[in-house]
């Protein structure tokens, strides 16, 4: 196809393009041995590190019309081989998602599918070898460009190579669900494809790029480039043999293949449920791509991709991972880091399981002295061994050298002296859950600080204004809620008082950043946004079943809401005991619409609701857990219940709106997805509520302007 013709077929694609990024392809030839010439392309968009190299339409035109001109060179005999790379630290970053999220119909959906199988699927026609040498980072598309090649090297310290598309609502679609499974055998591609992107979009190192078989060569990264060519050389010379050991064979294709895709199904089914669409479209595709031509693997990506890009959760997932990238690095009302004041001693109040994460937390990432007190020395030696083990352990995985570990366990110490938190910057408690122990506290610690020094608390659920009552400085005290497990959560809501000062509030903000935690600031109000969102769906569900309807329509309910378990699930994870707290304290609240259970503090006595096997696995209701909320009379069924779940949140998030909680629906959906597990797919909760009507049958108008929804 001409480049005319190319520009014709897409010409609707390419028109939406217009300020499109280019990565251009350019071509040099090198010699090789028995003076033969060897073209290599380098893709490059011109910009420096900050802009990696993305794959849109005018590129990948671009690169079709390179490729179409190199084929034609090759069978006049003037290049014997085709290579690619990129430029330094890139080989691409995929497509480019601003293009790909601005869609606007199926079918120009399904032309951006068909033009990259097009372009990329002409390395496996130019009538010589083709090599792709992955230089750098090689994400989605960019991954696709090798495994079309025939052959492919790997930079060994190359940072990262994935197929991430199900975690962004898609498929890989330019080759990938097909190609890969055929290169390296079906549960490989099982693990990048579906269980790496769900594990937070883990990544290929170049070394795993190279044992799972999706390279074929790997050389250091000095002279990466000549070691590639000349290994090449080898390859189109002869001399250069490539076995590929995990190929799937005969018995692999009759036999494993489909036992593969059964317990990965299985896997999606327990641990996301069944309302995510990408994984199982992905696992649709690589079950087929045992016994289907390419041809016809490559047509089932396009109509896969075309259905999926146009829908509403792909739409949701770009809202949501724009949130994460962009959002999170500039947090909405976060004062100017220039006044955040230096952190070079911590205090830890508390010498228990939470408290101790803090300290293991802050020693790790500040790499300053960090010092932990509590009720009695026995109390603080517990504390301090328990980090000190935790070092242990990090060194013990090679996570950390031993010279590093040294370091750490000389920064950690205890004390029941107040006064040994003199030189200290910051202090965080993490004590019992009481406003007059966390009250009392702080009035005593305050005296041996100096005034510049930041308070903070990790409270869930009171006023931290309140707890800081008895300070005679209450502007150094902020909010600095984690979540659990400490170490895993991404998200910190930093929450201000009135009184809270710029400088105390900027301090907490870069701490935040510097624990590589996302921080996201809220006003002082009960729950501040993830256990009042929480507490809205957890209260619903304890209100049905203390109302007579059964655990497993509750659960039923909710199933289209794609949360990683029900509620009854989180509150035997978060603790039974916690739950009915947290349900006390939004009732107390907010009364007219929070609901707090009788029911819910008799489970806890209890200590279940599940009825679990030797495994941990839950096997059903517990009857004495159905015998305590015995006795309701008016029954909701799964739909009522859902609609009344949805109305009650659309009215909770638009109440926390007005009364500026955060400065935006955004910052919710970003809290949720970071603190709570809300999936990507969703976009958090306000895209799914503008999506099934909620918004407009509470308030009349929708969260977003215009509504994330797919396109037809």
């Amino acid at each position: 196809m001409t480049d005319v013709a190319t520009q014709t077929r897409f010409a609707e694609l390419i028109a939406a393009s217009e300020d499109e990024v280019v990565t251009h392809s350019y071509v040099r030839d090198l010699p090789i041995s028995g003076g033969r010439t060897l073209a290599l392309v380098t893709l490059d968009n011109g910009r420096d590190h900050t802009r990696p190299t993305t794959l849109g339409p005018v590129t990948l035109v671009e690169f079709a019309v390179t490729l179409d001109t190199l084929k034609e060179r090759a069978s006049r005999g003037e290049i014997v081989g085709v290579a690619i790379t990129g430029k330094p630290f890139f080989l691409a970053a995929g497509a480019d998602l601003s293009k790909v999220g601005s869609i606007s119909s199926r079918a120009i959906g399904k032309q951006m599918a068909q033009l990259g199988h097009y372009a990329l699927g002409k390395l496996s026609d130019l009538g010589v070898p083709s090599f792709v040498f992955i230089n750098g980072l090689a994400l989605g598309g960019g991954l696709e460009i090798g495994l079309n090649a025939d052959y492919r090297t790997v930079d060994r310290n190359t940072p990262g190579v994935a197929l991430p598309e199900v975690f962004l609502g898609i498929i890989p679609g330019w080759g990938g669900t097909w190609l890969l499974p055929n290169l390296i055998g079906i549960e490989n591609a099982l693990k990048v494809v579906i269980e790496n992107p769900l594990k937070n979009n883990r990544m290929l190192t170049g070394q795993e790029v190279f044992d799972l078989g999706i390279a074929d060569a790997i050389f250091d990264s000095v002279s990466f480039l000549e070691h590639s060519i000349a290994w090449a050389d080898g390859v189109i010379a002869g001399t250069t043999t490539v076995k590929r050991a995990n190929a799937p064979g005969k018995i692999e294709r009759a036999i494993k293949w489909d036992i593969a895709i059964g317990v990965a199904t299985k896997m999606l089914e327990s641990r996301i449920g069944t309302v995510a669409q990408s994984p199982y479209t992905a696992l649709g595709l690589l079950k087929a791509a045992k016994n289907t031509d390419r041809e016809t693997g490559f047509a089932a990506e396009d109509d896969a991709l075309a259905d999926l890009i146009s829908g509403d959760q792909f739409k949701a997932s770009i809202y949501a991972f724009n949130l994460v990238q962009k959002r999170t690095k500039h947090p909405a009302g976060a004062p100017d880091k220039s006044i955040a004041r230096p952190v070079t001693k911590v205090g830890v109040i508390g010498a228990g399981l939470m408290a101790s994460q803090f300290a293991l937390l802050f020693v790790r990432r500040l790499k300053v002295p960090v010092v932990i007190t509590d009720l009695d020395q026995a109390r603080v030696d517990k504390g301090v061994s328990y980090i000190h083990e935790e070092i242990d352990a990090l060194l013990t995985k090679k996570r950390i050298s031993p010279d590093e570990a040294n370091r750490l366990t000389a920064l950690v110490t205890g004390t029941t002296d107040k006064a040994d938190f003199a030189a200290c910057d910051w202090v965080i408690e993490a004590v019992y859950e009481e406003l007059g122990v966390k009250q009392d506290v702080f009035a005593d610690v305050e005296q041996y600080l100096s005034d510049t020094a930041v308070l903070a608390t990790n409270t869930s659920s009171l006023s931290v204004e309140q707890i800081g009552a008895k300070l005679k400085h209450p502007e150094r005290l902020v909010g600095f809620h984690f979540f659990n497990p400490v170490a895993v959560m991404p998200l910190v809501e930093v929450v201000k008082t009135p009184q809270t000062d710029d400088a105390t509030l900027s301090t907490a903000m870069v701490t935040a950043a510097k624990l590589f935690k996302n921080a996201v600031i809220t006003t002082d109000t009960p729950g501040f946004v993830v256990n009042r969102i929480l507490a809205k769906v957890l209260g619903e569900a304890m209100h049905a079943v203390d109302t007579g309807t059964a655990f497993e329509v509750v659960e039923e309910s909710t199933k289209p809401f794609g949360l990683p378990m029900t509620p009854f699930e989180l509150l035997e994870l978060v603790g039974l005991t916690v739950g009915a707290h947290v349900l006390d304290t939004h009732h107390a609240a907010f009364p007219e619409r929070f609901f707090q259970s009788a029911n819910l503090h008799k489970l806890a006595e209890l200590g279940h609701i599940f009825e679990r096997d030797s495994k941990g696995k839950v096997t059903g209701i517990d009857k004495k857990a159905r015998a305590i909320v015995a006795g309701g009379t008016t029954p909701m069924t799964a739909d009522e219940l859902r609609t009344r779940i949805e109305d009650g949140l659309a009215d909770e998030v638009h109440r926390m709106l007005d009364e500026a909680v955060v400065e935006a629906a955004e910052d919710i959906d970003l809290s949720l997805i970071l603190g709570a597990g809300y999936p990507f797919q969703m976009g958090g909760v306000t895209p799914y509520l503008d999506r099934v009507g909620a918004s407009e049958r509470v308030f009349n108008d929708t969260f977003h302007h215009p509504a994330l929804r797919g396109v037809s």
